[in-house]
């Protein structure tokens, strides 16, 4: 009987009980209440950030490419192929800016490169375009 009893404090104890889940709910739910209105208001301004962002990842999937094959890759494209020795750093879809146009890679020097997207009107080498360009360690 008494082992009964410990297994089921135990089983109690492991679960969460009613008042948490609410609570998570409760908060989840501020969160979108603010978050919602301030990207959903802002498409053009939440745009710019995912692109912000992915041109980040892309800076990091050029730098480990660059470790694994002992050189930089001469497109974006080679980061979607696997090799025997490595999977695919990112996947096509990456490769693409919010406004779907598709992401410019250029090598600046030896150790340094850029990453370019269009930018809302979609023309590359204008004042709207996004870009980042590594430091070159």
């Amino acid at each position: 009987m008494k082992r009964e009893i410990n297994t089921a404090l135990r089983a109690a104890r492991d679960g969460f009980t009613l008042i948490e889940l609410l609570l998570v709910i409760a908060i989840l739910g501020i969160l979108a209440t603010i978050v919602v209105p301030n990207i959903a208001g802002k498409p053009e301004e939440a745009k710019i950030t995912a692109t912000r962002s992915s041109i980040g990842g892309i800076i990091t999937a050029v730098q480990a490419y660059e470790l694994s094959a002992g050189k930089m890759p001469e497109k974006l494209d080679d980061l979607t192929v696997e090799t025997e020795t490595r999977a695919a750093l990112i996947g096509k879809s990456k490769l693409i800016d919010a406004w779907g146009t598709p992401y410019q890679y250029t090598k600046k020097t030896k150790f340094t490169f850029e990453v370019r997207s269009a930018g809302p009107d979609g023309q590359m080498n204008t004042e709207d375009d996004i870009f980042d360009t590594n430091s070159g360690n």
